[in-house]
Formats: structure tokens, C-alpha cells, sequence
């Protein structure tokens, strides 16, 4: 009886032990991103210390290159979430393959197409010559960027999707007021990026839930599925390799070759032909043999899916890598130069910074707000995350050829959400949906009275709720909405009040 009762308490002690090894472990995880990404930013001070040794402006480039080494995690933990997040969320992809493709691509974007010169004054927001004396100029961008990388930091840890481009802007705006003034400010430029706000979630919401309407009425919702499909899920993949060959010439390779509208056009229309024929024969054969029902069709889009999401991190790390050394960039040839310029050369130890950066952010932050952009605001499959890659790329042409400046982020989230409020509005009012009940019930199909568009999209049609039910269903978080929206709204304004104030603390050391 003695040793049993030893043997139980033992156990129990071993228990306890487990599970306080779990706790801590659970509670080191982070810590240990946090001690990894503390371990670059150590050695990027040590590789700029190196290289300047004897410079007398060693000191401020090296906190600059620190803080830019920040800001490139922040854009990698919170930014590229947006390119593969509705992949993985319709489990075209893995986390770790997800992971592994966008670090590649986004460097590859940073270094083959980011560009050797920027605008020191993000956007043409602020005066130059405001900022004409050199070390006002490196405070106002040293605070612009540690005030955007602090508040990026803030959103990703919130579970928000914040525009890093803004972010930046904000910090520059602000820094460039606590330096010159309000009037060094140009306010036509701020209210058309205020307005981008609006426009960018709603372009790329009502583009994403057009194209998703194709989708169901041509696809999901015949009775004929697979030849449907054959029919026309080629012509869904060409449309999106058209348009990511217009986007990638427009954005991601404006740096190294320029081309005119009609150039544009021509690229986007044979990419267009050239995946179509390479699909249709390809799609042909994929659905041999396949079941007449919507999982079937799912498979169709994978790859489709996972070369989107590659496409889109390529674009982004040629376009967004700016956010990050585009102000360091600008530092270090103020130092060098004891001069402020409009535009300036990026160095290549310089470039090197804020693609290793984007990439490290991206692996040891980047899963938290991947789940949420792919699974959490709303439920996503290979069709509608298709339908939001899609958006992605055509409303940057869209916003592109009317100069509307836009943010991808709201873009990729606004899709998102409009991919789901769609889905809400047409399960309770869909006439082609009734329709298509009742053409069920007259053959004996499965599908019951009260089947919703969820069990339709799944072929589960089991236990579903009443129309009534059907009809107040949300599939969209509203929580999400109201701390996304939020943080949207204010990212300007708080990052600009935070530049402002860091700018007056660190302007008597520079």
C-alpha cells in the first residue's frame, strides 16, 4: 500500500513537473525570436562598425543602420502576412513552406528589383528645403524611423495589419513638422494618402467579391462542375497571370526598366494567352477522373495559389524594402556628403540590411498575422483566396493608372473582408442559390432545405441552421473589422505625434 501510494505521488510530482516544463517552454518561445532578432540587430552594429572604423560619422550611422535593421523585421513580421496569408489560410500552403517561399521572394524582390536611388522625402510629403540643414535632416529621419518601427511593432503585437507605408509616411511627416513647421508639410499630398484609407479596402473588397460572384455563378453552382471548371478556371489563371505580369512591370520592376501604358498592356495581355494555353490542356487532365463536387475544384487552384503568393512577395520586397532603407539610405549620404539631396544612391550593405531583415522578421514573427490575414477575419478555400490574390494585383494597376495612391495591405485585408461580407450577403439573398437547392431537392439530392453556402462550398451538408438562422449568419469577425479599421485610421497621426516627440528627444546628440 506504501509504495503504491509512493508510486501515485511520485507520478503526481512528475505531472506537475511536465506541466511547468510546458508553461516555461511555452513562455521562452517568444523569447527566443526576441533574443534572435536583438542577436541581427548586434550584428549589424558590429558589421557597420567595422566598415566605418575611423569615420567621424560613424556613430550615427551605425544607430541609423541599428534602428533600419529594426524597421526590416517589423515590415517582415506584419507586412508580408498579406501576400501569402490567404494561401496558407486555404491550405494551398503550409506555414513553413509559406515561410520559406516569401523569405526567398521577398529578397529576391529587394535586391534584384528594389532600386539603387529613393526619395529622401517619402512621398514628397515635406519641403527639402525645410530640412536643407544636415543633421535637423538625420534627426528628423532617424525619429521617423524608429517612431514607424516602434508603432509596426505595436499593430503586430495587437494582431492589426498596419500599412508600413504609412507608417513611414506619418514618421516623416512628423518629424519634418517638429524640425520646419506645419507649412513644410504638403497637405494636398497627405489628403490624397488619407483618402487612400477609404479607397484602397474598397477597391480591393468589391474586386475580389466580383471576381468570387464569377466564381459560384460559373463554377461552384452548375450542375456540371468539372466541365464548368474546364472551362473556365483556365481562363480564371490567365487572368491572374496577366494581371501579376502588368502589376510586376508597373511596380515590382519599375526600378529597373520603364515602360509605357500600352507596353504595360501588351505584357498583361500576352501573359494572359501564353497561361491560358499552357492551363487549359493542364486543368483538362488535372480533372480527369474527378468527382462532380466543389473539393475537386478546390484542387484546380492550388498551384495557381502558391505562384500568386511568390509573385506577390516579389513585388513587395522590390516596392516596401524603400520603408525600411530608404531613410537610412538618406542618412548615410547626408553624413557622407554634409549635403541634403532629393534622391539618393541605396549602397548595397545598405540594401543587404533591409532584405536580411524583412526576411528574419518574416520567419520568427510573421505566423501570428499570416493565421489572421488566412483564417481568422474570415473562413477561406482555394477560391476565395484565389479571388483575393487576384484583387490584390489588379487593384494596384487599377489605382496605379488613376494615380491613386494605395496601400497594399489595406488592399490584401480589404479583400479579405470583402470576400466575406460577399458571402454573408449571398447566403441570405441569392436567388441562383435557391435555384440551385431546389434543383437538388427535385433530383434527390442531399443537400437539405436548410443548407447553407458553407455546407455548399464543402458538399457537407449535415446538421445546418434554419433560413432564418442562414440569413443573421456573420462570417466575417467583427472584432477584426473594428481593431483593423482602427489601427488604419491612426497609423498616420500616432506615427507622426511619435516621430515628433522622439525627434526633439534625440535632436541634441545628433
Amino acid at each position: 500500500m506504501a509504495d503504491t501510494f509512493r508510486k501515485e505521488t511520485l507520478d503526481k510530482d512528475l505531472s506537475r513537473v511536465g506541466e511547468i516544463e510546458a508553461a516555461t517552454s511555452a513562455l521562452n518561445r517568444p523569447m527566443v525570436g526576441v533574443g534572435i532578432a536583438f542577436l541581427f540587430m548586434v550584428l549589424v552594429i558590429a558589421f557597420v562598425s567595422i566598415g566605418l572604423s575611423g569615420s567621424p560619422a560613424m556613430i550615427t550611422i551605425v544607430a541609423a543602420a541599428a534602428i533600419g535593421a529594426y524597421m526590416a523585421m517589423n515590415i517582415g513580421a506584419n507586412d508580408v502576412a498579406n501576400n501569402v496569408g490567404p494561401a496558407v489560410g486555404a491550405k494551398a500552403m503550409t506555414m513553413g513552406g509559406a515561410l520559406i517561399i516569401a523569405a526567398i521572394c521577398e529578397s529576391a524582390g529587394a535586391l534584384i528589383a528594389g532600386g539603387d536611388v529613393v526619395s529622401t522625402i517619402s512621398k514628397g510629403i515635406v519641403d527639402p528645403a525645410g530640412l536643407a540643414e544636415t543633421h535637423t535632416f538625420i534627426a528628423a529621419m532617424m525619429a521617423a524611423l524608429v517612431a514607424a518601427g516602434l508603432w509596426v511593432n505595436l499593430a503586430t503585437a495587437i494582431n492589426a495589419p498596419a500599412s508600413t507605408t504609412h507608417s513611414i509616411v506619418g514618421g516623416v511627416m512628423g518629424g519634418g513638422i517638429a524640425a520646419a513647421g506645419f507649412a513644410t508639410v504638403d497637405w494636398g499630398i497627405m489628403g490624397a494618402i488619407a483618402a487612400s484609407w477609404v479607397i484602397s479596402p474598397l477597391l480591393g473588397g468589391v474586386i475580389a467579391a466580383f471576381f468570387l460572384y464569377l466564381v459560384k455563378s460559373l463554377v461552384i453552382y452548375r450542375k456540371d462542375k468539372i466541365a464548368a471548371a474546364r472551362r473556365w478556371v483556365p481562363i480564371f489563371i490567365a487572368v491572374m497571370f496577366g494581371a501579376f505580369a502588368a502589376y510586376l512591370t508597373m511596380k515590382g520592376l519599375k526600378k529597373i526598366i520603364k515602360v509605357d501604358g500600352a507596353t504595360i498592356w501588351m505584357i498583361g495581355a500576352t501573359s494572359f494567352a501564353l497561361s491560358w494555353a499552357i492551363f487549359h490542356p493542364l486543368i483538362r487532365s488535372q480533372s480527369e477522373g474527378m468527382e462532380n463536387r466543389n473539393q475537386s475544384i478546390r484542387k484546380l487552384f492550388r498551384i495557381p495559389l502558391i505562384i500568386s503568393a511568390a509573385l506577390l512577395s516579389f513585388a513587395h520586397g522590390a516596392n516596401d524594402v524603400a520603408n525600411a532603407v530608404g531613410p537610412l539610405a538618406a542618412i548615410v549620404s547626408a553624413t557622407s556628403a554634409d549635403t541634403v539631396s532629393a534622391k539618393v544612391g541605396i549602397p548595397l550593405w545598405v540594401m543587404l540590411i533591409g532584405a536580411a531583415g524583412i526576411s528574419l522578421g518574416l520567419l520568427l514573427f510573421g505566423p501570428k498575422l499570416i493565421r489572421l490575414v488566412g483564417s481568422q477575419i474570415t473562413k477561406l478555400n482555394p477560391m476565395r483566396a484565389y479571388c483575393v490574390a487576384l484583387s490584390a494585383a489588379i487593384t494596384v494597376i487599377f489605382a496605379s493608372w488613376f494615380g491613386l495612391p494605395v496601400s497594399s495591405t489595406h488592399i490584401a485585408v480589404g479583400a479579405v473582408f470583402g470576400v466575406g461580407f460577399f458571402r454573408e450577403l449571398w447566403t441570405a439573398r441569392s436567388s441562383r442559390r435557391r435555384r440551385y437547392l431546389a434543383m437538388q431537392r427535385s433530383q434527390g439530392g442531399a443537400i437539405n432545405e436548410n443548407s447553407t453556402d458553407e455546407a455548399l462550398e464543402s458538399d457537407d451538408t449535415d446538421s445546418q441552421p434554419s433560413p432564418e438562422v442562414t440569413r443573421q449568419r456573420r462570417l466575417v469577425r467583427r472584432a477584426h473589422v473594428t481593431t483593423i479599421a482602427a489601427a488604419w485610421i491612426i497609423t498616420v497621426p500616432a506615427t507622426a505625434v511619435l516621430s515628433a516627440l522622439i525627434f526633439h528627444l534625440i535632436r541634441p546628440f545628433v
